[in-house]
Formats: structure tokens, sequence, C-alpha cells
């Protein structure tokens, strides 16, 4: 199973960036999928997540931020627009899916490499 990650750069204060992940190999299904972020000396926080029926947003990415996946379940997607100085960051992807383990679903988490947001004043 691979995350690929893409997207992310620097812009200025008040633009918009677009992430995604695309998750590839032998998968049954992908449940839950999310994004988080890292800031230099700060701890991982959750960012956003999608399930099936639902999505989650941290407070301060509310109204600016977007989670969405594509059809397939497969591609997860972070729309960011009015990006503030403080959403700098190195962004990771993390998925809950069944793999397929000598044909028996296997449950595991993973991480998308991450990729690095810079958001400038």
């Amino acid at each position: 199973v691979q995350l690929q990650a893409c997207g992310g750069g620097l812009v200025q204060a008040g633009g918009s960036l677009s992430l995604s992940c695309a998750v590839s190999g032998s998968i049954f299904s992908i449940t839950n999928m999310g994004w988080y972020r890292q800031a230099l000396g700060k701890q991982r926080e959750l960012v956003a997540a999608i399930s099936s029926t639902s999505t989650n947003y941290a407070d301060s990415v509310k109204g600016r931020f977007t989670i969405s996946r594509d059809n397939a379940g497969n591609t997860v997607y972070l729309q960011m627009n009015s990006l503030k100085p403080e959403d700098t960051a190195v962004y990771f992807c993390n998925v809950d899916l069944l793999y397929n383990d000598y044909g028996v679903p296997a449950a595991h988490n993973y991480w998308g490499q991450g990729t690095l947001v810079t958001v400038s004043s």
C-alpha cells in the first residue's frame, strides 16, 4: 500500500492551495481518510477527516478548508482557502483501510509523506 501526496508550496496570506493524496495497492476498502499537520516545534494535529458519512474539521480551519474524496474513494483532497501564516506546516495524509493480506482483509493505518505548506504574510 502506498500513499502519494501532492500539492503544497508557497502562497501569500489570503491565497489558496490544494492538496491531494492517492492510495494505491492491494486494498479491500478505505474507511477514514484525513489530513494532519505539524508546524515547527508543535505536535501533529488533525486538520480534517472524512468518512463515508461525515466530515470533521479543526476549529481553526472551519469555513476555510474543505476535505473531499473522489468517487472511487481512493483519493482524498484538501482545498485550502483564505490561508493564514499560522497554517504554515507540513501536511500529512492519513488513512484507515483494509488491505489484502494474502486474501484476508487486515486493518491498518497508513501515513503519507508530508508536504510543506508555507503561507507568507
